[in-house]
């Protein structure tokens, strides 16, 4: 196992709460905090470890800059949750702002930043576009020229072994239970609505559920009936042991990206280069993934695998009182893949030469929720009210996952949320809305 900060579990499960959380990654801590805090009795469920799958295993990025303009409203409102998250928990998230830089090789690849910068404005961002004399000035040590870059001084950063502990932990202080190696199995109904969930210690009668299960959600939610187009991709990162004389904060350009943590090292990978295990969702969801699969084909290495295989094996159904395939699995852990980090070493060596004799610490590979439109899914549930979904963050789940577990909590309360919710409700995927994936990737 990766590096992590463990939370223990709750023991004594109760009988009934106003709010189960499934998941207890990122998202659904957030979401059972913000509902704590709200006064609302919450539970969460994870079926393995807290944060123990992609939510500790990412960059560590929290930003603003480059993302889909229909997703900036919530990434907005998801730093201002941040700058308030370690007081608010009592605990040490990691959260800070030292900037994030993207590099332009070309000035194919600048205009496309200034394409998105247009777009960008109307929220009066601090990103600004940089020379290549200034980003020289800005990130020293480089062995080569840019053509420029963007750089956004109030992004951040957070540590993803840390977070997810520390908001559990949180969310704990304000009266929520969370038990760990505690899968829910399903949800269970009373005239048509929502009045429990089903775990393997035991039933929770609750008029409210949070499906926050990362990767594991459609499979959820294809028990119950409920259609999520998800894809999986390959996130890789390796985390090196502290070293002095490299480059500060963030950084990302054509085959690297880095982040300095805080303890001297760096988490270190390779912008743009995600293997993709070919399995049955593969087939389900092929329509609808069309557009996303043409804009992103280069970074995208489709793959038969072992996981191909596994998946083939996995039910879609079971029953309640049934051993569910979240039991089997507590903890999805994919070997990275080491050509792509391989590649990445020598990369980021040849740009920065202070880091040309880096020691890898460890190689974390992890499986990232993806949707057609690469936009989460925050959203209620129409086909059986009290159970809403908040999943396919698309790896950019830590950085917006304060807002979307405000969003939740929100809606569960029945305000109106802060953040617009039309463009991320599942009900795009059936109702006819034209879904489209942002065409500039950064």
């Amino acid at each position: 196992m990766h590096q992590l900060a463990t939370v223990p579990s709750d023991t004594e499960l109760p009988k009934s709460a106003d709010v189960v959380v499934i998941g207890g990654g990122i998202v659904g801590a957030c979401t059972g905090l913000f509902l704590a805090e709200a006064g609302f009795k919450v539970v969460i469920c994870e079926k393995g470890e807290f944060g123990a799958e992609q939510s500790s295993r990412n960059w560590g990025w929290v930003r603003k800059m480059g993302r889909d303009p229909r997703e900036l409203p919530l990434a907005i409102q998801a730093f201002e949750e941040w700058k308030g998250l370690n007081a608010l928990t009592g605990e040490e998230t990691g959260f800070r702002q030292q900037g994030i830089t993207y590099f332009a090789e070309t000035e194919e690849m600048m205009a496309k930043y200034l394409h998105w910068l247009d777009y960008a404005r109307e929220y009066q961002l601090d990103t600004r576009e940089i020379s290549s004399d200034e980003l020289k000035e800005l990130v020293p040590g480089m062995s080569r020229e840019f053509a420029g870059g963007l750089h956004t001084p109030s992004d951040g950063m957070a540590e993803p072994a840390l977070v997810t502990a520390a908001v559990v932990t949180g969310a704990r202080k304000f009266g929520a239970l969370a038990f760990s190696r505690c899968a829910v199995r399903g949800v269970e109904t009373e005239a048509g609505k929502l009045s429990g969930v089903v775990t393997e210690k035991g039933a929770i009668k609750c008029p409210f559920a949070v499906l926050a299960g990362g990767t594991w959600s459609t499979l959820f939610a294809r028990n119950l009936g409920i259609r999520i187009p998800q894809l999986k991709f390959l996130a890789n990162v390796m985390r090196t042991e502290p070293i002095a004389g490299g480059p500060e904060g963030c950084g990302s350009g054509p085959g690297f990206g880095f982040r300095k943590r805080m303890d001297g090292g760096y988490n270190v990978s390779m912008r743009s280069a995600h293997p993709v295990d070919i399995v049955p969702d593969s087939f389900r969801f092929y329509r609808d993934f069309q557009q996303a699969l043409s804009h992103e084909k280069k970074a995208m290495r489709l793959r038969v695998s072992r996981r191909s295989f596994h998946e083939l094996m996995v039910p879609n159904s079971w029953k309640l009182d049934a051993v569910s395939p979240f039991e089997k699995e507590r903890i999805l852990n994919p070997e990275p893949a080491h050509k792509i980090l391989d590649e990445a070493k020598v990369n980021i060596g040849k740009l920065f030469p202070a880091l040309k004799d880096i020691r890898i610490a460890d190689r974390i590979g992890g499986q990232v929720d993806a949707t057609p439109d690469a936009l989460p899914i925050i959203s209620g549930v129409d086909d059986i009210p009290g159970l809403h979904v908040a999943t396919g963050f698309s790896g950019h789940g830590l950085g917006v996952a304060p807002g979307a577990g405000r969003m939740i909590a929100q809606m569960i309360q029945g305000k109106t949320p802060l953040v617009d919710p039309e463009p991320y409700r599942l009900s795009r995927f059936t109702d006819g809305t034209k879904i489209e994936h942002w065409p500039i990737g950064f």
